[in-house]
C-alpha cells in the first residue's frame, strides 16, 4: 500500500512539473511574439478590429489628434481627423510618441501575429515619399506641423527624405507672388501633414 501511494506521489509530481514547463515555455513564446510587434503593427492591428474607431495618437509635437484611420503605409498612416478645417492627414509613425488605446483598443492590438501582409496590400509597401509626391502632383495645399509650429502652403518637391514647402496663406493658390518663402523639411521632423 505504501508503494503504491510513493508511486501515486512520484507520478503526481513528475504531471505538475511537466504542466509548468508547458506553461513556461507558453509564456516564452508570447513574450518573444509580442517582442517582434512593432507599432505599425498594433496600429494594424486595432484597425483590423475596428475600422471605424478612432486613434488617439500623441504626436512628439505635442499635439494629440484623433484619427480615424484609412490607409497604413510602410512608414506612415493617413485618415481623416476629427477636427480642423483641413480633415485629411498623414502621419508618419516616427512622429508618434504615444498610442492611447481606448475601449478594447490594447487588447486588439496585442491579436495581431506580426506576420507579412499580403502582396496585394500596395499601401504597406508606399513610404512616405510616395505619399507626398502625390500631393505635390496635385499641388493640394497643406498644413505640416513641425516640432509645434504649423506652415500653410503647397509642397514644391520631394527628394528621398525631405520635402520643400512654398509657404503662403492659407487659402490662397500657390504663385510666386504670394510665396512668402521656400522651406526644405526633413521628413524626420515632420509630424502631421494636413490636406
Amino acid at each position: 500500500m505504501r508503494w503504491q501511494n510513493l508511486f501515486d506521489d512520484l507520478e503526481s509530481q513528475l504531471e505538475s512539473e511537466l504542466g509548468a514547463e508547458e506553461v513556461d515555455l507558453l509564456a516564452e513564446e508570447e513574450r518573444l511574439r509580442l517582442g517582434r510587434l512593432t507599432l505599425r503593427d498594433r496600429v494594424r492591428a486595432v484597425h483590423a478590429d475596428a475600422p471605424a474607431s478612432p486613434l488617439v495618437l500623441t504626436l512628439r509635437g505635442p499635439e494629440r489628434v484623433s484619427i480615424t484611420v484609412a490607409a497604413i503605409g510602410r512608414d506612415w498612416i493617413a485618415g481623416e481627423l476629427d477636427a480642423g478645417a483641413l480633415r485629411s492627414a498623414i502621419v508618419p509613425l516616427a512622429a508618434v510618441s504615444t498610442l492611447d488605446p481606448v475601449g478594447g483598443q490594447l487588447a486588439a492590438s496585442l491579436r495581431l501575429d506580426p506576420a507579412p501582409e499580403p502582396p496585394t496590400a500596395l499601401s504597406a509597401r508606399l513610404g512616405l515619399a510616395f505619399v507626398l509626391r502625390d500631393l505635390c502632383r496635385r499641388r493640394a495645399p497643406v498644413e505640416i506641423g513641425v516640432g509645434g509650429e504649423r506652415w500653410h502652403g503647397t509642397i514644391d518637391r520631394v527628394g528621398r527624405d525631405h520635402l520643400d514647402l512654398a509657404e503662403h496663406a492659407p487659402g490662397e493658390p500657390r504663385r510666386t507672388a504670394s510665396v512668402s518663402r521656400i522651406r526644405i523639411v526633413a521628413f524626420a521632423a515632420l509630424d502631421l501633414v494636413r490636406f
